[in-house]
Parts: structure tokens; C-alpha cells; sequence
């Protein structure tokens, strides 16, 4: 394993960008374009990807995609999560449904969540503190998923870099329970 793809969700306003900028060792490559939905409190939104590589203490090249978060760009989750080994969700718990956002990403990525490794990262916890991270474990757990959940700034490169390390811990777990082929 010497190059990882990582796929970033989560809904518009999240973090994706911002944690791809937290940290790329490249300037990372970004589709912002001028928000015109209402709904979404922010000047620029994503509307391809986000692209950003890290390269790891071992060698190992991280290349980090950031899929757009708004529902209408969902036909580039899937195109995106092609090849990903790993999935980091980030949910905005400032949001009026932050499970049921959990639900978007867990339904429009079934497919690669059944195969590869997941953190779901809430966001704004400090202001919004509920649901609580139980509440996201048992969600998840009663929708058949079981990986970690985690408070985080993604503004902070510390937690960032913590949230990338725990999935390949997952990843590295996953790959060790896998039938290998002789």
C-alpha cells in the first residue's frame, strides 16, 4: 500500500474544504464557485471537488478528494469514491438534522461503505451538542455501520491529521480481516 485515495463528505459547509487545506502539502486543487442556494450560509461552494495530498511518516502518498455537499452535485459522490479505501463523514451538528444528513451520505455511499473503512467526524459540537456522539453510535449501529465517531475542529491540522490516522487504522484493520488470496 503506497498510495491511499480518502473520500471527505459531509454536507455543504462542513469542513471538507477546509480540512483539505488543513492538511495538503500541495496547494490543493479546488472547484468554489460562487453559492447562489440560500439555504447554505456561505459565500463560495464546491462544485466538483476538493484535491489534496499528504504524505505520510512511512512514505505512503494520502490523496485526499473532497466530494461537493450539496445534494444536487451527489452523482460526484459515487464517481469519487471510486478506488477510496476510506471514507471520512463530516457532519455539521449546527444543522437542523444532523442524523438524517448522516442518512444522505450512508444511503448515496451504501456501496462503498459496505467495502471500505469509515469516521464519521461531527462538527460544532462545542455550540450544538446534540445529537451526542452515543446518539451517532447507535444511529449508526441500528443502520448496520459500525466505525468511530469523533468530535472535531477541522480548522485545527492536529485533529485533522487524528481523524486520518484513526480510518488507516480502520483501513489497516479491515485489510487484516480479509480473506487473502493465495
Amino acid at each position: 500500500m503506497s498510495e491511499l485515495k480518502i473520500l471527505i463528505c459531509g454536507t455543504a459547509g462542513a469542513g471538507k474544504t477546509t480540512a483539505i487545506r488543513a492538511v495538503s502539502e500541495i496547494a490543493p486543487v479546488s472547484t468554489d464557485v460562487r453559492n447562489t442556494d440560500a439555504a447554505v450560509d456561505k459565500a463560495l461552494t464546491t462544485a466538483g471537488m476538493d484535491y489534496g495530498e499528504l504524505t505520510l511518516d512511512n512514505g505512503e502518498k494520502l490523496y485526499l478528494y473532497g466530494t461537493p455537499g450539496q445534494e444536487r452535485f451527489d452523482f460526484m459522490w459515487n464517481i469519487l469514491s471510486h478506488g477510496a479505501l476510506g471514507v471520512v463523514l463530516l457532519i455539521d451538528n449546527s444543522r437542523p438534522d444532523p442524523l438524517g444528513d448522516l442518512d444522505t451520505y450512508i444511503n448515496a455511499l451504501s456501496a462503498t461503505l459496505r467495502t471500505t473503512a469509515c469516521v464519521v467526524a461531527v462538527c460544532r459540537m462545542d455550540r450544538h451538542g446534540r445529537p451526542d456522539l452515543e446518539g451517532f453510535a447507535l444511529h449508526l449501529q441500528s443502520r448496520g455501520l459500525l466505525c468511530p465517531v469523533v468530535p472535531a475542529d477541522v480548522r485545527e491540522r492536529a485533529q485533522v491529521v487524528a481523524l486520518i490516522e484513526l480510518l488507516l487504522l480502520q483501513i489497516e484493520a479491515l485489510s487484516q480481516d480479509s480473506p487473502h488470496e493465495e
